[in-house]
């Protein structure tokens, strides 16, 4: 056997949002051969690994899902055993793999309970996620996204998505008289000026509104023209997406506004815990110089982090400018290292 066999295995199945059902099954039997106590697929279809009966918990959340688009592994990969391509290595396969090795190495331990999830659907809706934070309480929460092996991210923005459709009668384009495209093009620089002016005194990107216009559609017919803006915004900690979309409707008070989905807030760990020093710990033993992040991007921290409020941070190797692109791949070295790092943390706090 391979230490990187539950990574290739994983990677190898190709599990877009929605298309999980293989992957979920794999890991699933993937725990079971590697002498966890239980796995099991849950209602929601997530793939559940658990380790120990203690009362006390740790829960390891991954997602076992990626965005669209398949990646050939590559047979020179393998023969190499330097770098393994392919759709999710990176977000989030790459860190859920080493949740699975690591708690397999640690083992039970009297006292506690390691849980492994490897949650559907957190490109889409976070359904996976939005199942488990009814279901636990962890005292300990570390969430698998890629940050390289020598960093822990403490904080993920947050999120709130709306569209804008602006409305104009329909004239004759010699008119000179505004149209529903030029207002919605208006609207999107009110929209930027306002953030501009809120960011100007902030230092880190982490405290900055971050605005996106994803599309913009238009439409008319004999009578009306209409023109339909799909505005992301990434939210600070110190704004919530129930303050963002009260502000919108000031910025645009012609506009008619519907919400997209689920909004999320930022949100920030407590650096100073005993989680966060085991790790700090670990990556110290493995060699490295351990940072902090704060990211840009949202996580299914940002969902069950508020409910379950106990120590937590974002651990996981991979590189994530690499997240969601075609070139994504994972150093083996890499992993190994983060394997490593996570079984030496998880022993330090299950003592």
């Amino acid at each position: 056997m391979s230490e990187f066999d539950t990574l290739i295995g994983l990677v190898s199945h190709y599990s877009p949002s929605g298309q999980e059902q293989e992957a979920v099954q794999w890991l699933v039997s993937r725990m079971k051969s590697m002498g966890y106590d239980d796995a099991y697929i849950d209602d929601a279809g997530n793939a559940v690994g658990v380790m120990g009966q203690g009362p006390r918990q740790v829960l390891l959340l991954g997602h076992i899902d990626t965005v669209p688009g398949e990646i050939d592994l590559g047979q020179n990969t393998f023969q190499s055993n330097e770098v393994l391509y392919g759709r999710g290595v990176v977000d989030a396969k790459g860190p859920l793999a080493c949740f699975v090795d690591a708690v397999a190495r640690v083992g039970g331990q009297e006292g506690w309970q390691m849980v492994v999830i490897g949650a559907v659907e957190e490109e889409r809706d976070s359904d996976g996620a939005r199942f488990v934070v009814d279901q636990y309480g962890p005292d300990h929460l570390i969430v698998g996204e890629p940050n390289h092996w020598d960093r822990i991210a403490l904080g993920y923005k947050g999120s709130a998505w709306v569209e804008a459709t602006f409305r104009r009668s329909q004239t004759h384009t010699a008119s000179g008289e505004e149209t529903a495209a030029e207002a919605a093009v208006a609207g999107w620089l009110l929209i930027k000026t306002y953030a501009d002016t809120f960011n100007a005194e902030k230092q880190k990107a982490f405290d900055k509104l971050l605005p996106t216009l994803n599309a913009i559609e238009t439409e008319s017919n004999e009578f009306q023209q209409c023109a339909r803006l799909k505005i992301g915004m990434r939210l600070p900690p110190d704004v919530s997406p129930a303050a963002w979309y009260e502000k919108l409707v000031e910025i645009l008070p012609e506009a008619q506004l519907e919400q997209v989905g689920y909004a999320l807030p930022a949100w920030a760990c407590e650096k100073n815990t005993p989680l966060v020093r085991a790790f700090l710990s670990s990556i110290r033993s493995e060699g490295g110089d351990p940072r902090f992040v704060y990211k840009t991007g949202t996580s299914d921290l940002n969902l069950v982090g508020p409910v379950w409020k106990c120590p937590a941070l974002v651990y996981g190797p991979g590189d994530s400018s690499l997240d969601h692109t075609p070139h994504e791949h994972l150093l083996l070295e890499e992993y190994q290292r983060s394997v490593r790092v996570l079984h030496g943390a998880l022993s330090a706090i299950l003592k």
